[in-house]
């Protein structure tokens, strides 16, 4: 089970804000390309996304699904991966003091994922959620500069996330 932590530099309140934003999943999710809500609305329990993943010249479209969701601290999601099966990821965001502790914590659920699990499946899930998380951190923390600009009368504006493809 790959469970990995980050401090982030910014509000619950904005960490949670990035991850409740369907149109954002392709900034802070490592690997995917595309994504577009398919039904519901993101974050309610059963809502979907549809995901690309660029594998060269393949292109291999998947789903996630809302499997759980406490506004404004826990997100459980089911990545589909076809033939592979499918991965449960569960993000939970702690305040720490006026910063968020992110908690992210996968595992397979069904199909060959679960059964060809192993060490090295663990390395490669760890190091893609250390990037994730990095993402995450990098939009956040953007963010939340930009707000406390706005309060100390700077200028509006919405920061998007460098690289927000493939990684």
């Amino acid at each position: 089970m790959a469970v990995r932590h980050r401090l982030v530099k910014a509000s619950p309140r904005t960490v949670w804000s990035v991850l409740s934003d369907g149109d954002r999943y392709t900034e802070w999710v490592v690997g995917t390309s595309a994504s577009r809500q398919t039904r519901g609305r993101w974050p309610e329990v059963g809502a979907a996304l549809s995901y690309e993943v660029r594998l060269g010249p393949a292109h291999l479209t998947n789903e996630t699904v809302v499997r759980r969701c406490e506004e404004p601290t826990t997100l459980e999601l089911e990545a589909k991966a076809g033939a592979a099966g499918t991965a449960r990821i569960a993000l939970e965001l702690r305040p720490w003091g006026e910063e968020c502790l992110v908690i992210v914590d996968e595992h397979p659920l069904q199909g060959v994922g679960g059964l060809l699990h192993n060490a090295a499946a663990e390395v490669a899930i760890q190091l893609r959620h250390r990037a994730m998380l990095a993402r995450l951190a990098r939009i956040c923390e953007t963010e939340n500069a930009t707000a406390e600009n706005v309060t100390a009368g700077g200028t509006k504006a919405r920061p998007r996330a460098p690289g927000g493809g493939d990684a």
